[in-house]
């Protein structure tokens, strides 16, 4: 908020009257009188969040899908996650419907994405089990939604891309050294050898393919932040630093899943680096091998060298893939419903072991939940995103001079992150959680400040997009020499 803005005598009135509404709500809940020193500190608690909107959210993101509360123990009854929530529709409400420094735009992906979200809420109203598929689209995807939006509205400047990376990454880094202390101390090893956090308190990072999951998706800004040397010397050495900390990490997780996404990311970094394709192609083979090994995932209880033919992790996975299809199959336009897969898995897989089964895969996951049509659509997304992270990147690249060394990071690990979910998309589930769609939400920002920036270079209008495509594929050609004529 400017300071313009907060000396506007409507904004101050409303702010007041907004202020001493909330005040007299908590009183009512609460009348106690230690309250009344609370009540004193609060304007300059709610001036703070309306004058850093996009912190709040970021902020918010972060608890949600890094679950610090749960990584720390110890912040688990402050409950920030929801203080954080509440600032962050808070700030977002108060600055697109009344100061309006912020202007809500649209853009081509937010339409594919609002279809996909029109369908799941259709499916979770035809849900096999509708309070299943209620609980968890009002207690997680809806709070997604609204960030994707949040997100996409509020990253504005160059200092919001670079705050988005470096936090990112360094939230990352925090959450991959509890995993390695984990790890060293023996503490909730899954099968003996698999890493996990928060497994004793019931945390998402309790599981093994979750937690590389999550280390995965801070990995692509890491190695981005690392290698872009117009970047401060302060976020190169967070990039430093938190790489190969993540990289360990997801190599404890023993995750193929994890390690397919992270030879993403930094195969595509690679590709762009490297001159020779069949020196990357063959150091590329080399590395696969190497991290195969090095991960320990033969010496797994499940899906290690011990088991003979396919084992059982993999057959439980194919399983699970051929109950997915034939719930799809029953209910191709609607799914059997949000979250619904687990409950319903008794019902559709022919072979019962006594146990239900987690999808695994982020493709049969959505195919289960949301039908042939969802997944139409969420492959559709998914290649729209990367088209627009590509031609971004491209543009970018064209005339790095005229942008910020922040911008062009965060261009280059929203394309790493993109590519590092549809490869680990094949072993991890995540079409309903928090990567996907902070990946859209900062691929259409990028997306719309390139835009705006390429307009201003170039108003009369050769900013078309079949211009910057051009340029994005650096198709230059050579100018025809005028044909010679003999001399009359």
């Amino acid at each position: 908020m400017t300071n313009g803005d907060l000396q506007s005598p409507r904004n101050q009135c409303l702010l007041g009257l907004a202020l001493c509404a909330f005040c007299g709500a908590i009183w009512q809940l609460i009348p106690h009188p230690l309250l009344l020193p609370v009540f004193g500190l609060a304007p300059f608690a709610i001036l703070f969040v309306l004058t850093r909107p996009f912190l709040m959210v970021l902020l918010f993101v972060v608890f949600s899908f890094f679950r610090i509360h749960e990584v720390f123990p110890q912040l688990y009854s402050l409950k920030i996650p929801l203080l954080l929530s509440l600032a962050s529709l808070g700030a977002l409400c108060w600055h697109l419907g009344i100061s309006q420094q912020y202007r809500a735009y649209w853009h081509r992906d937010l339409t594919v994405l609002t279809t996909f979200a029109v369908l799941v809420l259709i499916g979770v109203i035809m849900a096999e089990n509708r309070a299943i598929a209620l609980t968890y689209f009002k207690a997680t995807y809806w709070k997604i939604l609204i960030m994707v939006f949040a997100i996409a509205w509020l990253s504005r400047t160059a200092k919001d891309f670079a705050l988005s990376s470096n936090t990112i990454a360094f939230s990352g880094m925090v959450v991959g050294l509890v995993a390695l202390y984990n790890k060293a101390n023996g503490i909730g090893l899954v099968e003996g050898t698999r890493v996990t956090i928060g497994r004793a308190i019931g945390s998402m990072l309790g599981d093994p393919n979750d937690l590389a999951l999550v280390l995965m998706f801070p990995t692509s800004f890491a190695v981005a932040l690392m290698l872009t040397k117009t970047m401060p010397l302060y976020s190169r050495f967070i990039g430093l630093l938190s790489t190969p900390i993540l990289f360990s990490a997801v190599l404890a997780t023993q995750s193929r899943g994890g390690l397919l996404g992270i030879l993403a990311v930094f195969g595509l970094f690679g590709y762009r680096r490297m001159q020779s394709k069949t020196l990357f192609f063959s150091l590329g083979a080399l590395a696969a091998a190497f991290l195969f090994l090095a991960a320990g995932i033969s010496d797994r209880a499940s899906g290690g060298a011990a088991e003979e033919g396919i084992d059982a992790s993999a057959m439980g996975r194919l399983y699970a893939w051929e109950a997915a299809t034939k719930m799809a199959v029953a209910h191709p336009f609607t799914g059997v419903g949000l979250d619904n897969f687990y409950a319903n898995y008794f019902f559709y897989s022919p072979h019962w072991d006594g146990l239900n089964h987690a999808v695994h895969s982020t493709w049969f996951g959505v195919l289960a939940e949301t039908g042939f049509l969802g997944l139409t659509v969420f492959v559709t997304l998914i290649i729209c995103l990367i088209r627009t992270a590509f031609v971004s990147l491209g543009r970018i690249e064209s005339n790095l001079t005229h942008y910020d060394p922040a911008v062009y990071t965060t261009a280059q690990a929203v394309l790493a992150g993109l590519l590092g979910t549809v490869v680990s998309g094949t072993f991890l589930t995540q079409g309903f959680t928090w990567p996907i769609y902070i990946l859209a939400a900062l691929v259409i920002a990028v997306g719309n400040y390139v835009k705006t920036q390429t307009q201003r270079m170039s108003p009369s209008g050769d900013s078309s997009l079949a211009l910057c495509e051009a340029n994005c594929h650096q198709s230059i050609k050579k100018p025809k020499l005028p044909l010679k004529t003999s001399p009359k």
